[in-house]
């Protein structure tokens, strides 16, 4: 599994030109799922994201998290994550868990991260999404298991 995780100002996601999920200060993720994660992965990339001290503080370092700040997340599934480049110029998505795979763990990561009390927001699995963001920073981190 590997989670994009961009410190945001704002950000949502459009389908067919009607914003289906939306967040001030937080984090968009972007997530992809491979053939052999499982909950454990979920479980894991959770824990790591919530508690991901990448917020400035008083003395402008990066030191607080997600619930110091209020901050929401806007979670999106973006297999593409899992493309392949190195044969050629089109990407192959042969490492990209199957739809019905991928679609479950995606639920189950939003509602761990509700369960840490934190405001989720969600594109819609599978859907042709747009996505806009005002990266805060930027800070753009990758986190995989």
């Amino acid at each position: 599994m590997k989670i994009v995780v961009q410190r945001v100002k704002n950000a949502q996601v459009e389908v067919k030109e009607k914003t289906v999920g939306k967040i001030g200060k937080g984090f968009l993720v972007l997530l992809g799922v491979t053939h052999n994660d499982t909950k454990e992965e979920v479980d894991y990339l959770v824990k790591k994201l919530c508690k991901l001290r990448v917020f400035t503080d008083e003395n402008d370092k990066m030191n607080l998290a997600l619930k110091d700040v209020n901050g929401e997340l806007l979670i999106v599934s973006q297999f593409t994550l899992y493309a392949d480049c190195t044969a050629g110029n089109r990407p192959s998505f042969i490492e990209a868990a199957k739809p019905e795979k991928a679609k479950e763990l995606y639920e189950y990561f939003c509602l761990e991260c509700e369960k840490n009390g934190i405001h989720v927001e969600k594109g819609i699995f599978g859907a042709d999404m747009k996505v806009s963001l005002l990266n805060d920073g930027p800070v753009t981190i990758i986190l995989e298991k």
